[in-house]
């Protein structure tokens, strides 16, 4: 036998205390400036033991064996200027495909870690995902961790991903991102992130639309493009603090876990609670730092401004094992020290999604303190730690916004200030409500509402062009049909009917179309699919806004109206009678951002006009802004006699309900004097002052 440690022989009458490998967690170092996350046993850190020469040539020692991680020399840059420490890890987890119906739910906890505990939030985008997770029944129960990283295949298109991550990155112009606004953010660069994501996720949400499904495979276009920006360093505020987070506003909402993630709300994607340590003395304890409830846990979440909020653990989610106490342990203890300590606590709320039963959305409630807590029995029996949380006075409203809006549609409250509860006479699908409880002024100047747009006398087509065949409905992975080919091989929507991108002109399947009214391809032209309201503003006249939250890209509606031609538009603008006259020959503002991969101008076929004076539809009321939140395209439905232009409205952004809608109205050529400069009241950091 060969000697250890100096010993002749080994005592095999000494029996050691072997324990299962993944039960043995190593507790790494802290980055400078990052607090560590202490471990439940406090264990101790993990060390490794130097190595010792001789090596060969050009060998040096690495960290963790090597003194200290700052001792090592990158030979090649990081991407996107990331600094190299990696500052509050968010574990990678395990995503499987649903069972029992719930599609796009995973089985994992949100505030546990068990291995078979399901997503506190289904999957928002049933029809949206993309990274692959591969599971069998067989292997299911005995997989260990290492396994679940291999679920998500972030490289399993054929499509070059880098190479169009590297597009959209050139096309936002992020060369000034740099390392300081990663650790700290800002408004822009927290719209930035958010922008970039989104726009991602949906760009291969596109390409894996148009691949053929594969039984038992999930898409995750969410995580996948999350992956993708977190490689790339692509983030901000990565460090964890307490209390505010810079670039977030109270009322902000979210369509995906990932999306917090990314800008550091909630680092994990799919824990509730997120905590850090905090050094006390020589010691580090726990603190929550924010929280998502969303109905995963017995919380009592009906009070706009206190929410009972429940520990996490016991095995509540995990199927084939006992219920048991939860532990005052991990985010159950931050809690508790929280308590204590007084510190503030970020809440975000989550709620159902009306476009998506299996979907949530969730809402930035602001902070709140923890008051008191205590142990309750819960429906199980078992004891549940519960925590009451209180919010902070003084914060813009958020989440009773959305209770009343709530009320207003299941008539248990009254809006108030309703003029006409439906604007439009049942000329939409939906109602408009027009609503003043600002003054005494009884409505708008009387209009005809018109839902369309009226073309006065035919405009040839300049290009010929034949209708797609497609009886059932245009198919994204339809390489045969002409409308998929005129859009560059791809349809300009996702499943659910969100513009992936902006482009120069899109093509709609139109009257020379055999495909149905539902066809994934006529999204601009079936109304209005929001519950939208005209009301009064402080400053501004007559605005438009929503009572349903709108994610970016949703489309919002078209610009209906008659169509006229420049002679009339000068005539109306000598008369400064040309409030509700839209130009589809202006350029965006410079400056302003768009949902694009590139800086395509619109391409109209002829210089298109609209007077929505006389007759128009809820488009007339959107107000400018230097920033805003909404953008125009112009979408050419298929027709080959005739040229079927038209302007369609959709959403920069994920706008929240209530917030008012606005956009760009541009700028216009020096020669057209006859456009008027008007002052501006939209009130944005970025303001002009004036538009046209």
């Amino acid at each position: 036998m060969e000697e250890i440690d100096g010993q002749d022989s080994v005592d095999k009458s000494r029996v050691l205390n072997v324990r299962p490998l993944r039960c043995l967690v190593p507790i790494f170092p802290s980055a400078p400036n990052f607090a560590s996350f202490p471990h439940p046993q406090a264990a101790a850190p993990f060390v490794c033991a130097p190595l010792s020469g001789p090596f060969p040539s050009g060998f040096a020692p690495f960290y963790p064996f090597s003194g200290s991680s700052d001792s090592q020399n990158m030979q090649t840059p990081p991407p996107f200027g990331f600094s190299g420490t990696i500052p509050a890890p968010v574990p990678i987890n395990s995503f499987r495909t649903a069972t029992n119906g719930d599609t796009g739910s995973s089985r994992r906890s949100s505030r546990g870690r068990g291995p078979s505990e399901p997503e506190e939030d289904g999957y928002n985008d049933d029809a949206e995902d993309s990274s692959k997770v591969v599971t069998t029944k067989k292997k299911t129960q005995k997989r260990t961790r290492a396994d679940s990283i291999q679920d998500i295949n972030v490289a399993s298109s054929d499509v070059d991903i880098d190479g169009m991550v590297d597009k959209i990155l050139e096309s936002f112009n992020l060369m000034d991102f740099d390392t300081f606004r990663r650790a700290d953010g800002d408004k822009e660069s927290v719209g930035y992130i958010r922008l970039i994501y989104n726009v991602l996720r949906r760009k291969i949400s596109q390409i894996e639309d148009s691949k053929e499904s594969t039984p038992g495979v999930t898409r995750r276009p969410d995580l996948r493009a999350g992956t993708i920006l977190m490689n790339k360093g692509i983030r901000t505020n990565i460090r964890k603090r307490i209390g505010v987070v810079p670039g977030v506003e109270v009322g902000d909402i979210f369509f995906f876990r990932m999306e917090m993630c990314l800008i550091g709300l909630h680092a994990p994607i799919m824990a509730g609670i997120d905590y850090m340590g905090l050094k006390v003395s020589q010691d580090e304890e726990p603190v929550a730092v924010s929280i998502v409830s969303s109905g995963g846990y017995e919380d009592n979440s009906e009070d706009g401004d206190v929410l009972i909020y429940s520990g996490q653990g016991g095995n509540v989610y995990k199927k084939g094992m006992k219920i048991t106490d939860q532990k005052l342990e991990r985010g159950n203890l931050a809690l508790e020290k929280s308590l204590h300590r007084g510190n503030e606590v970020r809440v975000i709320r989550g709620v159902k999604d009306i476009a998506n039963l299996m979907g949530k959305i969730y809402v930035y409630d602001g902070l709140y303190k923890i008051q008191e807590s205590w142990v309750d029995k819960g429906k199980s029996g078992c004891n549940v730690f519960k925590y009451k949380l209180v919010r902070l006075s003084g914060q813009p409203e958020a989440f009773t916004v959305w209770k009343s809006v709530q009320q207003w549609k299941d008539g248990s409250a009254a809006r108030v200030g309703v003029i006409l509860p439906d604007l439009t006479s049942g000329a939409e699908p939906l109602p408009v409500s027009l609503v003043n409880d600002v003054d005494d002024e009884k409505g708008p100047a009387y209009f005809t509402y018109c839902p369309f747009l009226k073309y006065s006398k035919p405009v040839k087509s300049t290009e010929s062009s034949t209708g797609c065949s497609c009886q059932g409905g245009c198919l994204a992975g339809n390489s045969n049909c002409p409308c998929i080919q005129r859009n560059g091989g791809y349809l300009p929507y996702t499943a659910n009917g969100v513009l992936v991108s902006q482009k120069a002109l899109i093509h709609e399947c139109g009257s020379s179309c055999k495909c149905p009214p539902n066809c994934k391809n006529r999204v601009s032209q079936n109304g209005l699919k929001v519950r939208l309201e005209v009301f009064k503003t402080k400053d501004k006249g007559w605005g438009l806004r929503s009572w349903d939250p709108i994610r970016t890209g949703a489309f919002i509606c078209e610009y209906a109206g008659g169509v006229i031609d420049i002679s009339r538009a000068e005539e109306l603008g000598g008369e400064n009678d040309d409030d509700y006259i839209f130009y589809a020959t202006r350029t965006n503002q410079q400056g302003e951002v768009m949902l694009g991969v590139s800086n395509e101008t619109p391409k109209v076929p002829f210089p298109l006009i609209v007077c929505a004076k006389d007759a128009g539809n809820v488009a007339r009321f959107m107000n400018h802004s230097c920033s805003p939140n909404v953008f125009w395209q112009p979408v050419l439905r298929e027709n080959n006699k005739e040229c079927d232009l038209h302007i369609v409205f959709y959403a920069i952004r994920h706008i929240p309900p209530m917030q008012e809608l606005t956009y760009g109205y541009g700028l216009v050529p020096p020669d057209k004097t006859y456009q008027r400069k008007k002052k501006c009241l939209c009130g944005s950091e970025k303001c002009a002052g004036y538009f046209f």
